[in-house]
């Protein structure tokens, strides 16, 4: 299935990293009764994601929760422990909730595998931005290609709510 506007998400299950260290996160207790931007990337630390697509989202956080948004948040196929120290390295603080999705269960699950083998990634995500509400996708940007993050950054998704 490649998720469209108006699916619902499936359930699943992230990896976040808290102060007693890895624990899992819902796709329930994420997205159930709230709004939620979901924005995705092949790799953490990788050029486009670390310096083009997750620093906008961190520049303007307190403009889209202001929009009504509950929580921001980014999936990549990476495990929590990157994840984590991308969270530090990235000074998202409380802005960004980082999930890892390190089996990719998430991504496939939505039709939003890439596949990253000839650049020696593996199976990755499709970058791309969505705005969930209650569960239902709302809004949903693809990019056509993995180093663009024109459809699916911040002032998309700000344009969008």
């Amino acid at each position: 299935m490649t998720l469209k506007v108006g699916d619902t998400l499936p359930d699943a299950t992230f990896k976040i990293m808290t102060a007693d260290g890895p624990a899992e996160r819902d796709a329930k207790s994420l997205f159930s009764g709230r709004t939620v931007v979901l924005f995705a990337v092949p790799g953490a630390f990788t050029p486009t994601c670390h310096n083009n697509h997750l620093p906008g989202f961190v520049e303007h956080a307190d403009t889209i929760l202001s929009k009504g948004v509950d929580e921001i948040a980014v999936v990549s196929v990476n495990d929590v422990f990157v994840m984590s120290a991308w969270a530090k390295a990235s000074n998202a603080g409380d802005k960004i909730t980082f999930l890892a999705d390190g089996s990719a269960d998430f991504t496939k699950a939505i039709g939003m595998e890439l596949d990253a083998s000839g650049f020696g990634m593996g199976i990755r995500s499709k970058r791309y931005a969505m705005i969930v509400k209650d569960g239902k996708v709302t809004t949903l940007n693809v990019e056509e290609s993995p180093g663009s993050a024109e459809a699916s950054g911040a002032a998309a998704v700000l344009a969008a709510l």
